[in-house]
């Protein structure tokens, strides 16, 4: 008796098995003959298509030859070796790599260094006049508006300009219009001290 129940149920796995062989075969069939064949496949090489362009930054003119979607930081920082511009959270949000395109406070990283020919270009290491610091970079060391200093070359930039645009009527109104220049640190209450100094002392701080 146990070896006829043995017997069949060895017989129904054998046909369990064959059953699932059979399926799986014809699944393969059909995704064979219902999957298009690309006729003609797309190879892409990437870092191939390189152009030639000129950049004016901190009053010198310098000639790259770049791919076309390089961000002006990565231009700045792997090409030309400007490494004051940091790169912080490359997604506009931190402010890290704020630089001045015509007088004009943007994030780097937002931008392609082609949608800049024929601007004028300043990053921190333009701000100093030889070995005179720009009133804001004294301003900042005097108040200790930094800690560990990532975030010190935007921080500094974006405050060149807001002193330029005007934002500067109270304590309320500089940390509104620098909000977008993080400083992971908390050196807030010091950076606006800094700039507070500059814009009350009648220092001129463009570039």
């Amino acid at each position: 008796m146990k070896v006829r129940l043995r017997r069949r149920r060895f017989g129904q796995l054998m046909i369990l098995s064959a059953i699932a062989t059979t399926l799986g075969n014809f699944a393969k069939k059909t995704f064979a003959q219902t999957t298009p064949v690309p006729q003609h496949p797309i190879t892409r090489t990437l870092g191939t298509d390189r152009v030639p362009i000129a950049l004016t930054i901190n009053g010198r003119e310098y000639t790259l030859n770049i791919e076309p979607r390089v961000s002006l930081l990565d231009a700045l920082r792997e090409e030309l070796g400007l490494t004051g511009t940091k790169k912080g959270c490359n997604q506009g949000a931190c402010g890290a790599c704020t630089v001045l395109v015509d007088g004009q406070r943007i994030n780097s990283c937002l931008t392609l260094a082609m949608m800049n020919r024929g601007k004028s270009i300043t990053t921190i290491e333009g701000l100093a006049n030889g070995d005179e610091l720009h009133p804001m970079q004294a301003a900042f060391i005097a108040h200790d508006g930094f800690q560990c200093g990532y975030c010190t070359s935007g921080q500094i930039m974006s405050a060149v300009s807001l002193v330029e645009e005007g934002h500067t009527n109270s304590d309320a109104e500089i940390r509104e219009w620098m909000s977008g220049n993080l400083c992971r640190c908390g050196a807030y209450p010091n950076i606006v001290a800094a700039i507070r100094e500059v814009a009350a002392g009648g220092h001129h701080a463009s570039v």
